[in-house]
C-alpha cells in the first residue's frame, strides 16, 4: 500500500514537470506568453491546475457536451491568463493566453490517451 502512495506522488510530480516543460515550450513559440525560468513554469504548472480545478468544480455538469469544448478553451485562456497574477515572472496577454490555450489542445490531442493514463496512474 505505502508503495502505490509513493508512486501515485511520482506520478503527480512527473505531470508537473512534463506541463513546466510544455509551458517553456509555449513561451518559446507563443508571442505574448513569457516564463522566466524553469522554476516559475513548475509554480505555473501548479497554479493552472489549481485554477483549472476550482472553473471545473464550478462548470461541472452543467455545461452539455456540445458545448463543452468550447466552454473548456475559453476556460484554459483565461485560467492561463489569470494565472500571471499568482505567478511571478510570468507574463501573458490575452492574445497570448488564446494561442497558448490552442497549443495546449493541440499537445493534448497528439499525446495518446494510454499515454496520458499511463503517466498519471504509474504503478
Amino acid at each position: 500500500m505505502r508503495r502505490e502512495s509513493n508512486l501515485n506522488w511520482i506520478g503527480v510530480i512527473v505531470r508537473f514537470i512534463v506541463s513546466a516543460l510544455v509551458l517553456m515550450f509555449i513561451a518559446y513559440v507563443v508571442p505574448g506568453f513569457r516564463i522566466a525560468n524553469f522554476g516559475t513554469a513548475i509554480i505555473a504548472a501548479v497554479v493552472i491546475a489549481l485554477l483549472g480545478w476550482v472553473v471545473e468544480a464550478m462548470i461541472g455538469d452543467r455545461v452539455n457536451r456540445w458545448w463543452r469544448g468550447i466552454i473548456g478553451f475559453i476556460a484554459s485562456a483565461v485560467v492561463i491568463w489569470a494565472a500571471q497574477f499568482i505567478v511571478p515572472g510570468m507574463n501573458v496577454t490575452a492574445w497570448g493566453a488564446v494561442l497558448a490555450s490552442l497549443v495546449i489542445g493541440i499537445i493534448d490531442l497528439l499525446v495518446p490517451v494510454e499515454v496520458r493514463g499511463r503517466m498519471t496512474n504509474i504503478s
